[in-house]
């Protein structure tokens, strides 16, 4: 018997597709006995990960699309399933992460007139009038398979939209009826859908914006996801040599530019400061950024020269966007930037003016490293603090290392302190929903096996993230990670949040605003009851040193999960 379902899962692995993480219902049927099936007969099918939480399974797709590059499968239980999702829909629309999600649908009969037909009491309850609707304003593409003649078409019509920028997830359902009938295997026709070709900048775009460069005597490019694409990262730092150029990251997703470079200039995220560099810059290229800065508090100067870069420069998801830039262009910036290459290969640079920036831009890196590591310094009888710990690890942090960043009110701190100059070596949801990190940790490990990863997140956000499903997964899947929580004893972004606004109020007065997580969940026991990780809990700098080399004995050496506790200075 060949199904939809069959062909289904043939659609995926045409499409370059290896893994299905999935949370199977009544609603699937016909896709576990096409699975098996194919298994029996030796069929090559993506491999099928079992995920006890719908949001632990698609971060780990978005995780495994970052470390690899490559989009994956998440099978969820019809509105349900799709509802479980949560906020990973959020977190992939926003941080632009392609990925198929498939879910079923209540059988559409009820006396037994077709395969499939209804036979359970839930599928009277789980049949909603618009269970598309649930996803539809954070998806690229949906659509519901109505016929196996064409399940291809549709699988591979939706990776198309997902793939092409700005990327992010497609939706499809099936009802159990079409996913259980009989169809005559169809042609491979992924050729025909393959995402679109990045977009350029017009010729007169390229020398409008090279020429603003030129004549710029403080040029700033402010970037925030420019490094999704590594291969964009090299030649952003050659043309900032090349002209002069300080670099400033706005709420950075990715490792966008190096930290040990000389020209860049740090990050800024929800600091209530104006950053000088933006505030003195006759001239920004922002490139790829959805928040270049927080005009409430942050803006540049009235006179710069503002042009706009970016795979979404209108933010069509967002109502409220405003850039106000001279020019904006819907483009790749890795095009972009080797058409800026190519321009300037035929121009002429004022030599004593890029000495002059350089050494400008220099002396602001060096100030800014010099206040890094003041932040650093461990005194004794005084707390430990994250600033200190990641010092500590950053020793660590090599070649073979990849960071997962959800701090909350410590991911400035991980950026600042463990500095990574590699593409793609540090990694964020790039949205605003907590609990990606234990699922992406996962997905990365799967797409780069041979690395050690290592998540970092606060308290709150490690119980966001189904920690018992995250520890299940990466014992049963052999992905063991090293996990960090910074526990501060509650949700400290709630309270800055407040106090940013009403800075004298009674929130600023009061004793309990209801932030807090006492008592404290014993966050070593759930990672080893769950999924059998060792774990510390580290409240002095002293036992610093020790505990990260022992985790990374456990994560490298024993192949399982290591959990380490920071206890840092409370809320």
């Amino acid at each position: 018997m060949y199904t939809t379902s069959s062909a289904f899962l043939d659609a995926l692995t045409e499409a370059g597709i290896s893994c299905i993480f999935a949370n199977f219902g009544s609603d699937h049927p016909a896709m576990v006995e096409a699975i098996a099936q194919a298994r029996s007969e030796g069929r090559s099918i993506p491999r099928i990960f079992t995920c006890p939480n719908e949001m632990v399974g698609m971060s780990a797709a978005h995780g495994f699309w970052q470390a690899s590059g490559i989009p994956q499968a998440v099978v969820v239980h019809v509105e349900c399933g799709t509802q479980a999702l949560a906020g990973a829909v959020h977190n992939a629309a926003k941080g632009r992460a392609p990925m198929l999600i498939f879910a079923g649908a209540s059988p559409f009969t009820q006396d037994g007139e077709m395969t499939g037909s209804r036979n359970e009491f839930i599928q009277w309850i789980q049949d909603v009038h618009d269970q598309r609707g649930i996803v539809r304003g954070y998806v690229k593409y949906d659509n519901e398979i109505r016929s196996g003649h064409n399940v291809k078409h549709l699988v591979h019509r939706a990776l198309q939209f997902a793939g092409t920028d700005p990327k992010g997830p497609s939706y499809l359902m099936g009802a159990r009826e079409v996913m259980e009938a009989a169809v005559e295997p169809r042609a491979n026709d992924i050729d025909r859908h393959q995402p679109l070709i990045p977009s350029a900048l017009p010729p007169e775009g390229v020398e409008t914006i090279g020429r603003a460069l030129l004549a710029a005597r403080r040029p700033l490019v402010v970037t925030t996801y420019i490094g999704r694409n590594p291969d964009a990262v090299e030649p952003l730092t050659a043309l900032c040599h090349r002209l002069g150029i300080g670099v400033l990251e706005s709420v950075p997703t990715w490792m966008n530019y190096p930290h040990d470079d000389s020209f860049y200039l740090g990050n800024q995220w929800n600091e209530p400061v104006q950053n000088a560099a933006l505030a003195e810059a006759d001239m920004i290229l922002v490139l790829d950024s959805d928040v270049p800065w927080i005009p409430t508090v942050n803006r540049p100067a009235r006179d710069a020269k503002i042009y706009h870069i970016d795979v979404d420069p209108l933010k069509q998801q967002m109502p409220l966007a405003d850039i106000p830039a001279l020019a904006a262009f819907r483009a790749d910036a890795a095009t972009c930037l080797a058409q800026l290459h190519a321009w300037l290969d035929t121009q002429s640079v004022e030599q004593d003016a890029l000495n002059e920036r350089t050494e400008h831009y220099r002396r602001l890196h060096d100030q800014r490293a010099d206040i890094l590591m003041a932040r650093e310094a461990s005194e004794d009888g005084k707390p430990l603090t994250s600033e200190y710990f990641l010092s500590r690890l950053r020793r660590h942090v090599d070649e073979t290392t990849l960071i997962v960043n959800e701090g909350i009110s410590n991911y400035q701190a991980i950026f600042n302190h463990l500095a990574p100059t590699r593409p793609a070596s540090m990694f964020t949801s790039g949205g605003g929903s907590l609990g990606w990190h234990g699922g992406a940790a996962i997905g990365i490990k799967l797409a780069q096996p041979d690395k050690t990863v290592i998540a970092l997140t606060g308290d709150g956000s490690f119980m966001f993230s189904v920690p018992t499903s995250v520890h299940w997964m990466a014992r049963r899947y052999e992905t063991p990670f090293l996990h960090i929580v910074f526990n501060n004893g509650g949700w400290k972004s709630p309270k800055l949040s407040t106090l940013a606004v009403h800075p004298s109020g009674y929130a600023a007065a009061a004793e309990d605003i209801d932030v807090s997580f006492e008592p404290a969940p014993d966050y070593v026991g759930i990672a080893a009851a769950a999924g059998g990780a060792w774990g510390k809990r580290v409240t002095l700098p002293a036992e610093v040193d020790a505990a990260i080399e022992a985790a990374l004995t456990v994560v490298r050496d024993e192949k399982r999960s290591a959990l380490l506790e920071i206890v840092i200075p409370p809320l």
